[in-house]
Formats: structure tokens, C-alpha cells, sequence
């Protein structure tokens, strides 16, 4: 019984410390999210592609779903793939900004 509790204890240990390790991404709402917060919140993108995801939408308006960041450039397939579970599509008022 003592064995088992104390398995018990290192395998809460271990998941605990897996939990805490894991990074931390946050859904990022891609019609109202600055640069920074893009590149700091999605994956495989930096700088470079979170400043054109913000021209892209100036340009171009809100983006209505998020299979229209493939029309950015530098954005794939895989990289929407990668994000698509953390991308979120707000209201669209402000995004012409």
C-alpha cells in the first residue's frame, strides 16, 4: 500500500513538472493582435511574418476565418496547421486600424 501511494506521489510529481514545462501559448485573436503579440503567441512566426499578417490586414480588412492568413506572405500550410488550435477570429470593427 505504501509502495503504491508513493508511486502515486512521483507520478503527480512527473506530470506536474510536464505541465509546468509545457509553453504556455495563448489564442491569440488575429483581427485585433499588434505584431509583437503575434510573434510572441504563434508559432513559426517572428517579426517579419507577424508584421505582415498586421499589413495584410490593414490593407485587406479584417480576416474572416483563418484559412485567409494563407494569402499572407510567408504563411503556409504547416504553419496554419501548427496555430490553427489557437487562432481566434474576433469582431472584426477594429482591424482596419
Amino acid at each position: 500500500m505504501i509502495n503504491s501511494i508513493r508511486g502515486l506521489k512521483y507520478l503527480f510529481i512527473a506530470c506536474l513538472s510536464l505541465m509546468l514545462a509545457a509553453p504556455s501559448i495563448a489564442a491569440v485573436d488575429i483581427n485585433k493582435a499588434d505584431a509583437v503579440t503575434l510573434a510572441k503567441e504563434l508559432k513559426g512566426v517572428g517579426a517579419a511574418k507577424a508584421k505582415a499578417i498586421v499589413d495584410y490586414r490593414t490593407k485587406n480588412g479584417a480576416f474572416k476565418s483563418a484559412d485567409e492568413l494563407l494569402k499572407v506572405t510567408g504563411i503556409g500550410e504547416k504553419l496554419l496547421i501548427q496555430n490553427r488550435s489557437n487562432i481566434v477570429i474576433g469582431t472584426t470593427e477594429t482591424a482596419k486600424k
